[in-house]
């Protein structure tokens, strides 16, 4: 049988180039290759990397986030005149599948690929092929690691991404992960390991929702890590601040960096959307404690919040600037059909439009409570804008000497001059380009450190 695998293309943000989505290989579709290509033909096409080729596969699959819908309909309709069975899932059908088109696909794929996709197949081979397709109740045992071999990884800036699980514990209201439909479960360590040593590099990302969902299982993860001499990057909640010696464990493994969901400054931002995890009076206490362990923040900020007013922008860019934040990555809170945000905006009546094209946390799709949407738009360009000002980058600068090399490649050249850094790695590969910036980082934290 014929199986193809489409990542749909995905709408750039006004301050995103080309690089945004070649930074990694949808993990999703090479999780479905694995479990299928011994028995079947199996191609993987990205539209973000080249034009899609409409042939006559058996069965199509999509991975659909909120704003690829339309655009996987699009695709769905001109595989369907060349009579492929077209199944789409991922997050978006996961979450929503009540906001589903009912007749843009032929089958909806309802949790993770592991207890669905052997289903699917098997029923389309006997001919008995339902609607709707739930997971099978799976634990991180039953997690499969993806096909890496199929990546072509001269297209994308890291390879390097390994998950640790699947899911947070939290349910923040404006998050995936309020669906009822969402599991939080880890990996098992073993598997963990074996795929870090498969893949071979000495620098992994770590591309789990909460890298720190379970403090046992990560205490156990990281000190398992430090045997394998790697550096690593990790997601984490800001009540990290609870664990400090788990923070030494994970400075000791290799943690180089971490992205925190702040979300806001504001105790009452925070709390209107239910992200318990955070309390906003250990802010400079958890930038204070990484800091002082060498370890790099990116923070998560949105804006539109129901605390939030026209002077929230000045107010987080001063924090921001403050407590020198090396990168940053901004939204305009957006109500995900099936989150518990978007109930709620929709029984207030608050939603603007539901082209869901527009959903992905660049447009103002929802009436703000205390700004114009024109007012929270423009903050949203602005402090992009003035973050990666070359004042601001100068201000912000960090403390540690060794982190400044990599401090000024991210802000300079993939934020600052992003479009340049983008042809660099259309002209040599975006593979090389990602391969040096990993080489310096490594050459720059072990110089001045003494040899074993």
């Amino acid at each position: 049988m014929y199986i193809k695998l489409i990542q749909p293309r995905m709408k750039k943000r006004p301050m995103d180039t080309d690089i945004k989505p070649r930074m990694s290989p949808p993990l999703g579709l090479l999780t479905i290759a694995a479990m299928l290509r011994d028995r079947h033909k199996v191609v993987i096409q990205n539209e973000n990397i080249a034009p899609l080729t409409y042939d006559s596969p058996d069965i199509v699959g999509i991975t659909v986030t909120v704003d690829a819908l339309p655009r996987a309909c699009e695709i769905a309709e001109k595989f369907r005149r060349n009579g492929a069975v077209v199944v789409a899932g991922g997050i978006h059908i996961t979450t929503a599948e009540d906001y589903v088109p009912e007749d843009a696909f032929d089958v909806l794929c309802v949790g993770p690929a592991e207890g669905t996709w052997d289903d699917i197949v098997r029923d389309f081979e006997n001919g008995c092929l339902k609607k709707k397709y739930r997971c099978r109740p799976m634990t991180g045992h039953d997690i499969i690691p993806p096909a890496y071999d199929m990546v072509k990884s001269s297209e994308y800036l890291y390879c390097n991404i390994v998950h640790t699980g699947r899911g947070c514990p939290f349910r923040c209201d404006f998050c995936y992960n309020s669906s009822k439909q969402r599991r939080f479960m880890n990996r098992d360590i073993d598997d963990v390991i074996a795929e870090i040593e498969k893949i071979g590099s000495k620098h992994i990302m770590f591309i789990d929702d909460n890298f720190a969902g379970n403090i046992s299982y990560t205490r156990e993860l990281v000190r398992r890590l430090k045997a394998l001499d790697i550096k690593w990057n990790a997601a984490v909640s800001a009540n990290i601040i609870d664990y400090p010696d788990l923070l030494d464990e994970m400075r000791d493994s290799g943690c180089k960096g971490l992205f925190i969901g702040f979300e806001s400054i504001d105790p009452a931002s925070v709390g209107g959307v239910h992200k318990v995890q955070n309390d906003t009076r250990k802010y400079e206490a958890v930038v204070r404690e990484l800091h002082s362990r060498g370890i790099m923040i990116n923070a998560s900020f949105v804006f539109g919040l129901d605390g939030d007013t026209p002077d929230t922008f000045k107010a987080t860019l001063d924090w921001i600037v403050k407590n020198k934040i090396e990168t940053v990555t901004s939204h305009i809170l957006t109500p995900y059909p099936g989150t518990a945000l978007y109930e709620r905006m929709k029984a207030e009546g608050r939603l603007l439009t539901d082209d869901l094209s527009l959903y992905n946390t660049a447009n103002v799709v929802f009436k703000p409570k205390n700004m114009t949407e024109k007012q929270l738009y423009d903050g949203y360009v602005r402090i992009y804008r003035d973050i990666y000002s070359f004042k601001n980058i100068i201000r912000r600068m960090p403390r540690t000497k060794a982190q400044i090399p990599a401090y000024l490649m991210f802000n300079i050249f993939y934020r600052k001059f992003g479009r340049f850094t983008d042809a660099l790695c259309r002209l040599v590969s975006y593979e090389k380009i990602g391969l040096w910036g990993e080489k310096l980082s490594r050459y720059i934290n072990t110089v001045g450190k003494p040899r074993k």
